[in-house]
C-alpha cells in the first residue's frame, strides 16, 4: 500500500473497483479508508478520469493563465467571500486556517500581511443558484467554457465512486449514503497557477504560495503537474511536512473537514501547503533563484448547501462519544471563508 519513494502517503489502485467482486471492493474500500484514517491523503491511480482529459485540462489552464491580465480580468471573482467563482488575481485570495469572525477586522488585516502569490479560476455547476459561474467572453478563449463544464462532471463521476468506497470503508451498509447529500451541484473545479517567484522570498516567508490549511468540504481530488511543492503534515509529527511528490496522471485525494466531522474524527482532515519545489524545479534568472511555474487542478467535493452533517452512528460509541454538533454545509462554508477574500478586493501584486 505504501510506495517508499512517495514518503508517508499511501498509493491505492482503484481499477478493481469497477471490475472486481464485492469482496474485492470491500478490500479496496478498507485500504482507502485506512489511508484516510492514518494520513488523510492518498494517491489514487486508475481513478476514472482519463489521461487525455487531464492533458486537455492542463492545456486549457495554461492557455487561460497565459492571457494578458486585462483579458483575465473580464471574469473577476466577485467581491467578498460569498460567491467563490471566476478569476482571482495574485494577492486577492489569502488561504488561512484561522477562523475570522464578523467584526474582527484587526485579525483579518494581520492575516493578509503575507500575500499568496498565485492566481486561480473557479468553476461550479451551471445550475447553482447560490454560486453562479463568472465566465470570460467566449471570444477571449473559445471552447474554454464548454470543456470545463464537461470536465467538471467527469470529475464528479470519479468522485461518486470514491464516496461509495468511503461509505463502505467507514462501516455503512448503504454505499450510496454520502451520495444522498451530494448532487454535484455544490462542487468546485479550480484551475490554479503559481507564477515563478523568487525562492528566497518564499523561504523567508516574505510571500507565500499557499499556507498550511485543511479543506472545508467532503473530499478533494487534486491533479498536479510535475513541478512539486505540495506538502502534507506528517501524521505522527505535528508541524513536520512531507512532500507529496507528483505522480503522472495520479490523483491526490484528501479528506475534508466535513467528512472528518461526519466520521467523528475517524477520518483525518490533514493540514497541507504549497511551498518551495525541489531544487531541480528552480532556475537562475538575472542572478536570482526563481521557482518554475506550477499548475494544479483541485476538484472540491462538497455536500449540497442545505445538507446537515452530523456524526455517523457507526463512528460513535461509549469509547468514541460525539465530538461535533450538527452543522449545515452552507453555514460552515461561510464561517471558513470569512477571511479568505476581503470585502474590498486587493489590487494585483507583482509576482517577480
Amino acid at each position: 500500500m505504501m510506495a517508499p519513494e512517495q514518503g508517508e502517503i499511501p498509493v491505492v489502485d482503484f481499477s478493481v473497483w469497477s471490475k472486481g467482486s464485492n469482496d474485492d471492493k470491500k478490500r479496496l474500500a478498507q485500504k482507502l479508508t485506512e489511508a484516510c484514517r492514518q494520513v488523510g491523503f492518498v494517491y489514487i491511480v486508475n481513478h476514472g478520469v482519463s489521461n487525455d482529459a487531464l492533458d486537455e485540462a492542463f492545456g486549457w489552464s495554461e492557455r487561460l493563465f497565459d492571457l494578458p491580465e486585462e483579458k483575465k480580468m473580464l471574469a473577476p471573482h466577485p467581491p467578498g467571500h460569498t460567491v467563490h467563482r471566476g478569476y482571482s488575481w495574485p494577492g486577492l485570495e489569502k488561504v488561512s486556517q484561522d477562523i475570522i469572525k464578523d467584526g474582527d477586522e484587526a485579525k483579518e488585516v494581520d492575516n493578509r500581511k503575507i500575500a499568496d502569490v498565485k492566481e486561480s479560476y473557479e468553476i461550479g455547476s451551471e445550475e447553482s443558484e447560490t454560486q453562479p459561474n463568472v465566465w470570460l467572453p467566449e471570444d477571449v478563449l473559445p471552447g474554454f467554457r464548454e470543456f470545463t463544464v464537461q470536465f467538471y462532471w467527469k470529475c464528479f463521476e470519479a468522485a461518486k465512486e470514491l464516496l461509495r468506497a468511503l461509505a463502505i470503508g467507514v462501516g455503512l451498509e448503504d454505499e450510496d449514503f454520502f451520495l444522498r447529500f451530494h448532487s454535484g451541484e455544490n462542487n468546485q473545479l479550480r484551475l490554479l497557477h503559481y507564477p515563478p517567484v523568487e525562492a528566497e522570498k518564499l523561504s523567508s516567508n516574505t510571500v507565500a504560495r499557499m499556507p498550511a490549511h485543511s479543506d472545508w468540504g467532503t473530499i478533494t481530488m487534486l491533479f498536479q503537474d510535475g513541478c512539486g511543492g505540495l506538502q502534507v503534515e506528517h501524521p505522527n509529527k505535528p508541524g513536520h511536512f512531507v512532500d507529496a511528490t507528483p505522480m503522472k496522471n495520479a490523483m491526490v485525494m484528501n479528506v475534508g473537514d466535513l467528512l472528518m466531522r461526519w466520521s467523528n474524527d475517524f477520518l483525518k482532515s490533514t493540514l497541507h501547503r504549497v511551498t518551495l519545489p525541489p531544487v531541480e524545479n528552480k532556475r537562475q534568472i538575472d542572478g536570482r533563484l526563481m521557482t518554475r511555474p506550477r499548475y494544479s487542478i483541485p476538484y472540491f467535493v462538497s455536500p449540497d448547501p442545505k445538507a446537515i452533517i452530523e456524526c455517523l452512528s457507526v463512528c460513535t460509541d461509549e469509547k468514541r462519544p460525539v465530538k461535533y454538533e450538527p452543522v449545515v454545509q452552507d453555514d460552515y462554508r461561510r464561517m471558513r471563508g470569512r477571511g479568505q477574500y476581503a470585502e474590498a478586493p486587493a489590487a494585483p501584486i507583482a509576482v517577480s
